[in-house]
């Protein structure tokens, strides 16, 4: 099994701003595997909050690269157990690494993956689209942009509850609300209030990810759901975040994958918890890879490719929410853009 490391610079449609930081393009790290003519396609993008690049990726990759192309054939689990092993510091690169073997076993199957787990994709949920703090003018011209049924309206800024009644005048769609930790327990009890007379479905990390006691706090008292995002990093928070929040937001690229993000949502909805996966700002990769987990989800965010100028694969599209799997096997994903061969 050869392993083949791509890095990429994907740029933006729009300024991207969240409560700690803007960004107008995004450094990521495309993993693929093969083997007896067989690809598989797997993606993680570099993250300042968790402090972690592409190099560092490249690196901790290429040092177990032998082991990695030793393991062909094993089972999905036994391969993120022994990679995982080996990459307990890098879980993003761990992601990448999954999601390539997961696209890979499956086509070897012959199979699309959500059909190698035998999951039911009659009822998926459709995906929202976020829009980043700006100016009001400028979020209600992206709303105009892209009509959607459901939007991630980013907030932590000292006017929030200004910026969703004025994007409230423009649209009848479903809000959800992400404050990226940067609101106060009394803010966000008092802003849940007046956020659901708004149309708001949940508000998502209103606080700093270890401030627990908080947690607890607005769990008991906020009119809105809220769902931990920077809280939910890997399977043990699953337990943590139970009666601290009223639902997860796993990630991939936090968690290490998809083998892992299927256990922890499992665990998720046996606890009764609302069940979200997000997404940074992936390709089409990663976001299909996404797509195969939707079965098992309440709400999802992948529109991370929706926010790129210029897409590097092709694989599941996204029409007014509603996501079509591509007729290929496994993630279904092709690249279009396989410059940066490392």
């Amino acid at each position: 099994m050869q392993l083949i490391l791509r890095p990429h610079t994907l740029k933006l449609r729009h300024t991207f701003t969240i409560s700690r930081e803007s960004h107008d393009e995004q450094p990521s790290l495309v993993v693929e595997l093969r083997e007896d003519g067989f690809s598989g396609y797997g993606e993680a993008t570099s993250n300042p909050y968790y402090n972690i690049g592409v190099d560092e990726m490249m690196r901790d990759l290429r040092q177990i690269e032998p082991l990695i192309t030793n393991s062909a054939g094993m089972e999905l689990e036994e391969f993120w157990e022994k990679m995982d092993s080996q990459l307990p510091n890098n879980k993003f690169a761990l992601c990448a690494l999954d999601l390539a073997y997961n696209d890979l076993y499956a086509r070897k199957e012959g199979k699309r993956l959500y059909e190698l787990w035998n999951y039911d994709i009659s009822n998926n949920p459709l995906t929202d689209y976020t829009i980043g703090i700006d100016t009001i003018e400028k979020m209600v011209s992206k709303m105009e942009e892209m009509p959607w049924p459901i939007y991630k309206i980013k907030l932590g800024s000292d006017r929030d509850i200004e910026i969703v009644k004025e994007l409230r005048k423009h649209t009848d769609s479903v809000f959800r609300v992400d404050a990226n930790c940067g609101w106060t327990v009394d803010e966000t009890i008092s802003n849940a209030i007046a956020l659901k007379e708004l149309g708001v479905e949940f508000i998502e990390q209103p606080l700093p990810a270890d401030d627990w006691e908080g947690h607890k706090k607005v769990f008991e008292n906020s009119v809105l759901p809220i769902i931990a995002d920077e809280s939910c990093q890997v399977e043990a928070d699953i337990d943590k975040c139970f009666q601290h929040f009223h639902g997860v937001n796993v990630k991939l690229t936090k968690c290490g994958g998809l083998t892992p993000a299927r256990r922890m949502l499992m665990k998720a909805r046996q606890l009764g918890m609302h069940t979200m996966v997000g997404c940074m700002t992936e390709s089409t990769v990663g976001i299909s890879a996404i797509a195969h987990l939707l079965p098992l989800l309440d709400y999802v965010d992948m529109d991370g490719a929706l926010l790129l100028a210029e897409d590097i694969a092709t694989g599941v599209t996204i029409e007014n929410g509603i996501v079509h799997y591509s007729d290929l096997n496994g993630t279904g994903v092709t690249l279009t853009v396989k410059r940066n061969d490392h």
